[in-house]
C-alpha cells in the first residue's frame, strides 16, 4: 500500500492533508446499483446528448465526462478530486521533495483561488507573495470558476518559464501583477540551529521521502554537541501544511516510547487503521515544546496531537488548521485517478480535528505589524489572512465536537491569548520578523519546565494511558512512493 499526501504544491495547489493509496486494486466496480441510480444516470445521459447537439460549439464526450467526474467529486469536499493521468503521474513525483513549479500552497476560498502560503525559499516566496492573496488571473487566463486542478495545471511549465500572477491583497487598492520564474523545486524538510540557554530547535517544513531519517540525524547531532544529553528541544511545525502520513507517525516514534500515535476510522474494514510508537531501552524523556499556527495541518496535526495527547511536549503557538480527514488514491483503467475522502483520523485520546484543529497549550500570538511598517507596505493588517479547513467550500462538519475536542482552549500558568506588543518584531510582506515572540515563549516554557508540565497534568486529569503494541510504527509495505498536497 502506498501512502501519498494529498496536497498539490505549485508547482502546486494544495488540499493540505494525508492521501492513503490503495495501489493493489483499480476502483471496484459495484456488482449491482440501485434501481433509482440507473433512473438518474439515463437522466445524465440524456444531458450529454442535449449539450453534445445544442452547445455553441462542439464538445466532446470525453470532456464533458471529465467535466461531469470533477464537479461530482468537488461537490463532496474540499480534498476530493478528479486526477487526470499528468495530474496523477505529477502527484506520484512530488512526495519525493523535487518538482518544478512556483512554490505556492493554494486553494479555493469563496470560489477564488487564494494563497495558503507560500514555501520558504522558492520563487514565490521570493516574489513577495504572501498568505491570503487572491489570484485573480494566471497569464492573461481569470481564475473565477477555475478548479483547483486546473489551476495547477496553469502554474505548471518548464524550469525557467516566466508566469505573470494578478493579485488582489486586502488592504491594496488595486489589483498588482508579479512574474515568477519557475523553478524545479526543491524541499529541505528539516533545518536545525542551536537556541540560547543550550537548547536546539528543529524545525520540518513538511513531511517528504526522508524525513524522518532526517530527523533522526539531527537529534544525534543534537546529542553529540551536548555530551550525549539534550537539555531541551523545540519541535517547530508552524506553516508545515503537512506530508506523508508514515512520515508523520515515524516522526513522532522518534519523540514518544511506546503508545498510540494516531487511528483512522472510515466505512469499510480496511480504512480502519491504528498506529503505534515503539518501546525503547534508550528513551530519554528530555524537555520539549512544539510550535504551531493556522498553516500547521495534517502531518504536523497528527505529530502535535500525538505528542500532546501522550503528554510528551508542551504545544504552544495558535490553533492548527483542522485538517482531519483522510484521502485514497483509487486508480482508474486509463492511468488517471480519484482522490476520495475516505475516512477521519482520531489522535491517541480520540479527538477528531476536523475543522476544529488542535488547540495550544500554551496560547502565544505573533505580534501585528508596527503602524509605521503598515504604512510603508500601503497596506492593513489582516486578521483572517489565514485560512482553515472550517473556511473551506463543502468541508466536513466535525460531529465529535464535545469535552475532549479542545474547543475551549487550556493554557498553562501565564499562558492565556496575548495582547500583541508592535514594537517586539515586524511582520508583513516586505518586511523580516526582527523577534519571534512564538520562539521565545517556547523557550521561556522550557526554561520553566516542571511548572508548566504540573500545571497541564491538573487542568487534564489522569493521562491517557498507552496502548500496547508491537505493532510498526510504519510497516514497510505502506513505505510512500509519491506525493500528498
Amino acid at each position: 500500500m502506498k501512502r501519498y499526501r494529498s496536497r498539490f504544491l505549485v508547482a502546486a495547489a494544495c488540499a493540505l492533508g494525508l492521501i492513503v493509496v490503495m495501489a493493489e486494486v483499480a476502483v471496484r466496480r459495484a456488482d449491482a446499483l440501485p434501481d433509482d441510480t440507473y433512473k438518474e444516470l439515463a437522466t445524465f445521459a440524456n444531458v450529454l446528448a442535449i449539450v453534445q447537439k445544442n452547445y455553441v460549439e462542439p464538445v466532446t464526450t470525453k470532456q464533458l465526462i471529465n467535466g461531469a467526474i470533477t464537479g461530482m467529486l468537488s461537490s463532496l469536499d474540499p480534498h476530493s478530486a478528479y486526477l487526470t493521468p499528468d495530474l496523477y503521474r505529477d502527484l506520484e513525483v512530488e512526495t519525493r521533495g523535487s518538482f518544478g513549479g512556483l512554490g505556492l500552497e493554494v486553494t479555493i476560498k469563496n470560489d477564488i483561488l487564494t494563497v495558503v502560503a507560500p514555501i520558504e525559499d522558492t520563487p514565490a516566496y521570493r516574489a513577495g507573495i504572501k498568505a491570503g492573496d487572491q489570484i485573480i488571473k494566471i497569464n492573461d487566463d481569470f481564475t473565477k470558476g477555475m478548479t483547483l486542478t486546473d489551476a495547477v495545471k496553469r502554474m505548471r511549465g518548464p524550469k525557467g518559464s516566466q508566469i505573470h500572477l494578478t493579485l488582489h491583497r486586502k488592504g491594496v487598492p488595486e489589483l498588482f501583477t508579479v512574474s515568477v520564474t519557475r523553478e524545479v523545486i526543491k524541499i529541505k524538510s528539516v533545518k536545525t540551529k542551536e537556541l540560547r540557554h543550550g537548547y536546539d530547535y528543529l524545525r520540518i517544513t513538511s513531511f517528504e521521502e526522508g524525513t524522518s531519517d532526517e530527523v533522526q540525524k539531527a537529534i544525534a547531532k543534537f546529542r553529540k554537541q551536548h555530551g550525549g544529553q539534550i537539555k531541551g528541544l523545540v519541535l517547530d511545525l508552524r506553516d508545515n501544511p503537512g506530508g506523508l502520513l508514515n512520515q508523520a507517525v515515524q516522526v513522532s516514534d522518534d519523540f514518544l516510547d511506546g503508545g498510540l500515535i494516531v487511528y483512522t476510522q472510515g466505512r469499510l474494514e480496511n480504512q480502519q487503521q491504528k498506529y503505534f510508537s515503539h518501546r525503547k531501552t534508550d528513551f530519554v524523556d528530555y524537555p520539549m515544546v512544539v510550535l504551531v499556527n493556522g498553516g500547521s495541518a495534517s502531518a504536523s496535526e497528527i505529530v502535535a496531537g500525538a505528542l500532546q495527547d501522550q503528554r510528551r511536549a508542551v504545544i504552544v503557538g495558535t490553533q492548527t488548521f483542522g485538517k482531519g480527514s483522510v484521502q485514497t488514491i483509487l486508480p482508474l483503467d486509463d492511468h488517471s485517478a480519484l482522490r476520495l475522502t475516505t475516512a477521519r483520523y482520531y489522535t491517541p485520546n480520540g479527538r477528531s480535528i476536523q475543522a476544529v484543529g488542535i488547540t495550544p497549550d500554551v496560547v502565544s500570538q505573533p505580534p501585528k505589524p508596527t503602524l509605521a511598517a503598515l504604512e510603508q507596505q500601503g497596506a492593513i493588517f489582516d486578521e483572517d489572512a489565514e485560512i482553515r479547513e472550517s473556511d473551506l467550500l463543502h468541508h466536513f462538519k466535525n460531529k465529535e465536537v464535545g469535552p475532549h475536542s479542545h474547543e475551549k482552549q487550556q493554557t498553562a500558568p501565564g499562558a492565556g491569548p496575548q495582547k500583541p506588543d508592535a514594537s517586539k518584531g515586524k511582520t508583513g510582506a516586505g518586511t523580516k520578523q526582527e523577534k519571534d515572540v512564538q520562539l521565545d515563549r517556547a523557550i521561556d516554557v522550557l526554561e520553566h519546565w516542571r511548572s508548566y508540565k504540573l500545571q497541564l497534568a491538573r487542568n487534564e486529569g489522569p493521562a491517557a494511558p498507552p496502548a500496547a503494541s508491537t505493532a510498526s510504527a510504519a510497516p514497510a509495505e505502506q513505505s510512500p512512493a509519491g506525493a500528498d498536497r
